[in-house]
């Protein structure tokens, strides 16, 4: 779990600003977007196989062939 505290003289805005960088370097923000609703095993095979078609498109577009 993030922890950041706050300087003196630090405007909260800033530490709070620094706290929410902090969660989303750690994957928390998109961690809870993931659960926030439940997702059947199909359509997580279903995103998991278009991700991997997207990406399989992208190398062909960079390294051709």
């Amino acid at each position: 779990m993030p922890a950041v505290k706050v300087r003196d003289n630090e405007p909260f805005e800033r530490a709070f600003k620094r706290f929410t960088k902090q969660c989303e370097k750690a994957g928390l923000m998109s961690d809870i977007k993931k659960h926030q609703h439940y997702e059947k095993p199909s359509e997580k095979k279903k995103r998991k196989m278009a991700a991997a078609k997207r990406k399989q498109r992208k190398l062909q577009a960079i390294f051709g062939g």
